[in-house]
């Protein structure tokens, strides 16, 4: 049986999708927190178990039986995503799960100025000491975010950013299915594995790349970061959102996403998504 968490949202939902492309309905199963928003899997044959990383007596049950785990990490970033997550493991841990993977990303580190790196790299590590075999599904950035990374660089001709680094942007849809191959594999891919695009351009190059797009200059400007955070904060953006997004840009000028991999092209069995390919379509869609 394989488990998945996180399944109402459209990194580990579209995992599932994935897996009922490979394995029969009756081999899976999903855990939501409000078991009503995933209709979708009961209609499709697929179980639907109640359970709550913040509700650790929730997770037990929720869990047992599974050869495979796939947890989905925390999106939420003023929760305590490594005691969600240890609350995770630990229930996989007394119930005997075969094995476990995890949504990391490809920068975790402990050094890293993001915080959802450092949680991820803390994860790890409790699942290293689990005792139970794992994999961490070290996804590059996902590719969609830069909608919002990048800007309204349509209508404005610039993308404003606090700092500048390479990063492998990858579609989110990607790393879905990649999870789905390694899941449905059943074995192997011990450990960290690193899931990313083929290329990891830099803010400059996306904005070399918006202005063969559009046919128009697009400049990439580099602000001061407190400039930028005080921008943010006038614009609506709480001070902690916009601080928590400034370490996502620090860490890219600190080479934490600048890594990447063939993996996930020979997992598709085809050239992963681009950065380009995201910036050549309507914003938003």
């Amino acid at each position: 049986m394989i488990i998945v968490t996180g399944a109402t949202g459209a990194l580990n939902g579209g995992t599932v999708d994935h897996l009922l492309e490979r394995i029969p309905a009756s081999g899976i199963a999903v855990v939501a927190r409000d078991v009503s928003k995933a209709a979708r899997f009961v209609d499709r044959g697929i179980e639907v178990r109640q359970g709550d990383f913040a509700d650790p007596s929730s997770l037990p049950s929720a869990f047992d039986g599974a050869d495979q785990l796939l947890l989905v990490s925390s999106s939420d970033p003023q929760a305590d995503a490594v005691s969600l997550h240890r609350n995770a493991i630990e229930a996989a841990v007394t119930v005997g799960v075969g094995r476990i993977l995890y949504t990391s990303h490809q920068g975790a580190s402990l050094d890293t100025p993001f915080g959802p790196g450092r949680d991820h790299a803390a994860t790890e590590a409790i699942l290293a000491e689990s005792g139970v075999p794992w994999t961490a599904l070290r996804n590059g950035f996902y590719a969609h975010s830069l909608d919002l990374l990048a800007g309204p660089w349509r209508e404005t001709g610039t993308i404003e950013v606090p700092a500048d680094g390479p990063v492998s942007w990858t579609a989110r849809e990607d790393a879905a299915e990649a999870a789905a191959v390694i899941l449905a594999a059943g074995s192997g891919y011990d450990g960290p594995v690193t899931i990313t695009a083929s290329a990891a351009p830099t803010f400059r190059d996306l904005a070399a790349i918006a202005t063969e797009i559009s046919g128009r200059l697009i400049e990439c400007v580099v602000l001061d970061q407190e400039s930028w955070v005080d921008a943010q904060v006038s614009a609506g953006s709480p001070e902690f959102m916009a601080r928590f997004m400034l370490g996502m840009y620090q860490a890219a000028a600190g080479g934490f996403f600048a890594g990447v991999d063939p993996l996930l092209g020979t997992l598709l069995g085809r050239e992963p998504r681009s950065a380009r390919d995201l910036l050549d379509r309507p914003s938003g869609s």
